[in-house]
């Protein structure tokens, strides 16, 4: 970058200490006058040009250097901003970050002493460990803790081996939430290497606790361990009885800083515009995979061969504690999934269109085909993510049932209705985040009353016409609008879960038509 020039006169001062004056890129003033005094051949206008250009050169040197000690995080946005040889229109550059959503501020830190350290390992699918991670941050919020980002369950039946990461966009959960709660990636370094070496108190709280329960028993171990794993997370919190913040802490978290990867958000509107583009769709959640029917003891439709294969899988799991089950005696109680046969009835009493789209939310259905035959008769447009996007789409899906119900929760949120056929996580959490979406039609079936019509439909009880309307009345009411949890004192299995219907967070949407 240095520019060398020669003069034909030899200077007093010297030839090689002038080379190495002119070789480090400088001209002294003083020098360049002295020079012009004793006939230098060099003109004044040259010389102030050669000063700019190498000023010039300096001062572009000493910005790149500093682009680059600036690290990642600053120097690709700088450099993409940048004049280009494309059009606006022609730029692959320019038409994401023309859809990409603007940048939102991120709220201020929340500065308050902190008690500890929380650590949780959740249990169980996506959903339960979803709701689980929003009751967590609740309870850190509370105990002014700081909170280390969940671990997911990686030894239960699924045997899914994804991290947080793989599954939820950690940097926007952790920053997201900065206002209410402190979150961090992994421990200190002195703290992690106790973890290490097991010298941490780790337990499982009480199921449907309140906030006091954990003010009054956990917050002391916190203080006194300094860090606390709790190894449970299911149902830890209680549905009701908590404080209004508390609550809509939980849904916050859950539909604001519980954001899927990119990657999964990205393949999940994909699914959904494939869709769209063919109409209207209802998303049926259709728990009848061998793990519900294994766990629950419901066999109804099944064979000896299947029964028996059942009852061995339930018994395979310890942490499955009911192993003797009266499967006709739950079905007549409501207590079992509905079967792909008697789903498909009951969608046609509904009088749902034949020719609707149904998507098919859920693994692979027990008895696959077979017994999907009567329901694909009734509706022949049934499909599923593996049927409308290519194998290798959803290669890195694969043995990842966690990522997998992802996509399934994505296209369950943006259907036209959504219907389950068994309440579990996925049906309670997607209803309530339905209703949060200005209550989106979702048809909770009672399957108590449902299972009796169907038997005497089917014994010549009821007329089709009979039956059809019984249905239809008995589910007059059952569209996921708005309503209150149903709360029963001491028996919080039994009363609304608060994922299902978050009453007291709905009103902040209701001015929202945007929605």
């Amino acid at each position: 970058m240095c520019r060398l020039e020669k003069s034909d006169k030899k200077s007093d001062f010297g030839v090689e200490k002038e080379k190495r004056r002119w070789q480090m890129g400088f001209k002294y003033l003083g020098e360049s006058k002295l020079e012009k005094m004793k006939g230098s051949v060099i003109p004044r206008s040259r010389m102030k040009l050669w000063i700019i250009r190498a000023t010039t050169t300096a001062l572009l040197w000493t910005c790149i250097v500093q682009l680059t000690a600036l690290g990642e995080s600053w120097g690709p946005k700088v450099l993409k901003g940048w004049p280009s040889c494309f059009s606006p229109s022609d730029s692959p550059l320019a038409v994401k970050q023309s859809s990409a959503p603007a940048k939102i501020p991120l709220p201020p830190k929340r500065v308050y002493k902190n008690n500890g350290y929380l650590m949780v390992s959740c249990n169980g699918g996506l959903n339960q460990m979803r709701s689980a991670i929003c009751d967590m941050v609740a309870v850190a919020r509370y105990l002014n803790v700081t909170l280390i980002v969940p671990e997911l369950d990686k030894t239960s039946f699924w045997n899914d081996p994804s991290e947080f990461q793989d599954i939820f966009d950690v940097d926007h959960f952790i920053t997201s939430l900065r206002d209410e709660v402190r979150i961090l990636k992994e421990l200190p370094p002195r703290l992690k290497r106790r973890v290490e070496l097991g010298m941490v108190h780790s337990m499982p709280p009480i199921s449907w606790s309140n906030i006091s329960y954990y003010m009054y028993q956990i917050l002391p171990l916190i203080q006194k361990y300094k860090i606390v794993h709790l190894n449970k997370t299911d149902s830890r919190l209680a549905n009701n009885g908590l404080p209004i913040e508390i609550q809509k802490l939980r849904c916050r978290v859950n539909f604001n800083a519980l954001r899927f990867t990119s990657q999964i958000e990205e393949l999940g509107r994909r699914v959904i515009q494939l869709l769209r583009q063919r109409g209207p769709f209802l998303v049926l959640h259709l728990r009848y995979e061998m793990d519900m029917l294994a766990f629950s003891g419901c066999s109804q439709g099944c064979n000896d061969e299947e029964v028996e294969e059942l009852t061995r899988m339930r018994y395979a799991y310890p942490w499955w504690k009911e192993k003797v089950i009266n499967s006709e005696m739950k079905r007549k109680d409501g207590l079992c999934p509905l079967t792909p046969e008697e789903t498909a009835l009951i969608l046609r009493a509904l009088d749902i269109d034949r020719s609707v789209q149904i998507y098919i939310a859920a693994g692979e259905i027990y008895g696959g085909e077979r017994r999907l035959a009567s329901l694909r008769a009734a509706f022949p447009n049934l499909v599923r993510k593996e049927t409308l996007l290519e194998p290798a789409d959803l290669r890195f899906f694969q043995n990842h049932s966690s990522q997998m119900a992802a996509l399934d929760y994505l296209v369950s949120l943006q259907s036209d209705i959504f219907v389950p056929t068994y309440d579990g996580n996925m049906a309670k959490v997607v209803e309530g985040h339905r209703r949060f979406l200005e209550f989106k039609k979702t048809i909770l079936l009672d399957r108590k009353i449902l299972v009796n019509l169907i038997d005497q439909y089917n014994d010549g009880l009821l007329s089709w016409e009979k039956f059809s309307s019984l249905v239809e009345h008995a589910h007059a009411d059952r569209m996921g609008s708005p309503s209150r949890r149903v709360v029963i004192p001491d028996r919080p299995k039994e009363e609304d879960n608060f994922y299902a219907n978050p009453h007291e967070c709905l009103q902040l949407v209701e001015p929202l038509s945007s929605l």
